[in-house]
This record gives structure tokens, sequence and C-alpha cells, in this order.
């Protein structure tokens, strides 16, 4: 169940139907030396009760500032954005950046004209406007519906990538045929090798001290979930492995945990844990949960799950 829960720490914001896989002008700003990948469709947020409650409780401050500053240019976020799309990779001597691509029908020169307005000038970069945005982000249009932002060193990562001027995410076979299993989905979110490890780890628990990890967490390749709210919540992860061993074992200490947990828990996180099941195949291990509304909107209110999500 803490994968369940870890999910939702991760820029979780939730939609429900009408998934898309990412767009073309927003794959092409991804560099290749991705750590995490996570879209979710924005556009149904409001018709879920659960998702509204979840967004409240665990958006990230980052996303309300970008919000703010989306407002701030004439957007709505509920309205002017369909799907939104954080990357983080690795940029050399800069460490690791952060982008995120909103894609909507937006009017960009309706945009680009309250901007002036508002006398935010444009710096030019290479052939791209960096625009300066509230909140100290910065932005720039990769076509009429798809907008870029981020910190400027991101920024400039990322548009060098599209320019193929940095190596971009089709030239990692892992993370692009993990995406490809799970881009169907309202929200879903690939993981590189390191960041599963740390995940894997975490949702562990005291179970990764008495096994042992250090071995077991270099046969770990990557991840990948996708989560939707049709009826009720579900949420489905895989953590691939280089051998059915490594799965096999990974899927026992998983078992493991939860069944000591659930010694422990409060009713709503029994339900949780009994919603739960973890099995391998091959070498992959797979987390599966589902619940109703009103059993995932107890489980929100425990404090395993604010623990665990603080």
């Amino acid at each position: 169940m803490k994968f369940v829960k870890m999910s939702a720490v991760c820029f979780l914001l939730i939609g429900m139907a009408y998934a898309m896989p990412l767009n073309s002008s927003a794959r092409s700003c991804v560099p290749g030396d991705l750590l995490q990948l996570i879209s979710v469709d924005y556009r149904a947020l409001k018709d879920s009760p659960t998702a509204m409650a979840l967004k409240q409780q665990l958006m990230p401050e980052n996303i309300k500032q970008f919000e703010a500053a989306l407002k701030g240019i004439g957007l709505d976020p509920e309205k002017d954005v369909d799907t939104l799309t954080f990357a983080s990779f690795r940029a050399g001597k800069q460490g690791v950046k952060t982008v995120g691509v909103a894609a909507g029908p937006f009017n960009m020169k309706a945009v680009l004209k309250k901007m002036k307005l508002q006398k935010y000038v444009p710096k030019k970069y290479n052939n791209s406007d960096i625009y300066p945005m509230d909140g100290g982000f910065v932005m720039s249009f990769l076509d009429d519906s798809t907008l870029l932002f981020g910190d400027g060193t991101s920024i400039r990562v990322a548009l060098d990538t599209r320019d193929g001027q940095i190596m971009g995410l089709d030239t990692n076979g892992n993370m692009a045929d993990m995406m490809a299993d799970v881009d169907s989905a309202p929200v879903w979110s690939i993981l590189d090798q390191q960041g599963t490890q740390n995940a894997l780890h975490s949702a562990m628990g005291d179970a990764s001290k008495i096994a042992d990890y250090d071995t077991i967490k270099k046969r770990l390749l990557g991840s990948r979930y996708a989560m939707s709210f049709n009826s009720g919540v579900n949420f489905d992860m895989t953590v691939i492995t280089n051998d059915s061993t490594t799965a096999a074992t990974v899927s026992s200490l998983l078992k493991g945990y939860m069944l000591y947990k659930k010694v422990s828990a409060t009713p709503a996180e029994k339900v949780a844990v009994d919603n739960t099941s973890v099995d391998s195949d091959g070498q992959n291990v797979g987390v599966h949960f589902k619940a109703n509304d009103q059993q995932f909107q107890s489980l929100m209110h425990s404090d395993l799950f604010a623990a665990v999500t603080h």
C-alpha cells in the first residue's frame, strides 16, 4: 500500500478519463538522461470528488505556484490545460533539473498580447522566446497549444534537447519502452533505476533492513505506474528487475511487509492492505490496488497515509 500512497507524493494531480500519450512537442524536449516522467490528464479533475479531495490534500507547493502563474498570464488551469507533464532529469554539473509541459487549447495570441500589456519582455534563446512568469518561472511556447515552463536553466536544457543538441527521450530505450506501456492511462509515471531503488527501499520499510537490500537493489532496473479513478481508485505499478529470482524475492518481501503492517493498522488501513495484491511474473513485480471512493477517502485521513505522504 505504500506504493499507492507514495505515488501521491510525486506531484500527483488526478484526472479520470480521456487520457492521451505525450504529444510530439512535449516529447521532443525531454532529455534522455531522465529520472522520472509524470503525466496527468488535467481535464476531468473536477468530475471526481475523490480526485479533488486528494488534490487539495496533497498538491505540492510548486503546482500551486504554477497554477497562480498561469492565471497571471490569462490562462485558467481548469479550462485551458488538458494535460500536465513533469520531467526530472540529470543536467551534468547543473545537477537534477525539472521542467513542466502544459498542453491544451490555449489562445496563444491572446496570452502573448496580455504579457505584452503587462510589459513581460521575452529573451531570445536560439529560435525560441522565453518569457518571465510569476513565481520565479519562465516559459516558452513549443507550439500554439504546448507550453514549456520551469526555471531558466531547465528551460534551456529542454530547448536544446528539442533542437537536437542534447540526446532526447527516444535515445533512452528503457524509459521509452516503459512509457509505451502506461501512457494511455489518466495518470502515469516512469521512474529510472536509481529512483526505483529508492522508492522500493521506502516501500519495504523495516523489511529492507532485514533483507540484503544492497544486493537486491542492484537488480532493479526501473518502474512504471498507472492510476485511474473510474469506478473508484485503481493503481497498478510494475517494478522491473533483471531476473525472475529477484522479482520473486521482492514480491515476497512486500507481501510480508503488508502482513506485518496490518497488525497495527486502523480499520481503513486494513481495508487498504486487503485491497492490495503483489505478485511476480518473470522479471516483473506487480503491485495492484483497488478501492471504492468511500474506502479511499477514509484512508486519506489515516495516520499511515499522512506519514507516508508528508
